[in-house]
């Protein structure tokens, strides 16, 4: 029995997403300048469906730096079959350009522009390592149009018990 278009044209993709985390941020100490220091700190994401399951909705929450609180917002297109990732974080107050692509193979790829000290830059995030308990997130910025990249934060996620 084949599934029906709705589900296998990737709007479940993020479905192991949705519940409670808890994630081990590793994150680059400064952005595209060489820098080898990494900041650690712990995390907790809370993720949900919205939209009937069109996309869904997580918050972050850290005590790093004084408090990280954060967003993401993910949107399926039926019709371009690809996700947009959206974020927005208590530093900013607004809500970022997003991230558009989607999954092959198991891994998520998305790639969008990104405002990196009054320059314009690449940006892509990578989902791997997907299992029932865990999850790994990567984000990545290019200065020279995705020749190279540098990889500038980890998210390790562990599901919480419910």
């Amino acid at each position: 029995m084949h599934a029906s278009p709705d589900q296998d044209d990737g709007r479940h993709d993020f479905d192991f997403s949705h519940g409670r985390w808890r994630v081990r941020n590793e994150r680059l100490g400064a952005r595209l300048c060489g820098c080898r220091d990494w900041d650690r700190f712990d995390a907790e994401v809370s993720c949900r469906p919205v939209l009937g399951g069109l996309g869904n909705t997580d918050e972050f929450c850290s005590d790093w730096q004084g408090g990280l609180l954060g967003m993401t917002l993910r949107l399926f297109n039926p019709q371009a079959r690809q996700w947009s990732i959206y974020w927005a974080s208590n530093r900013a107050g607004e809500l970022e350009a997003p991230v558009t692509g989607g999954f092959v193979d198991g891994v998520g790829t998305f790639h969008g522009l990104d405002r990196h000290q009054g320059r314009m830059v690449l940006a892509r995030f990578i989902w791997s390592d997907i299992a029932a308990d865990g999850a790994h997130w990567q984000q990545a910025l290019s200065a020279d149009g995705g020749a190279s990249w540098e990889t500038n934060w980890h998210m390790y996620f562990t599901r919480m018990p419910a």
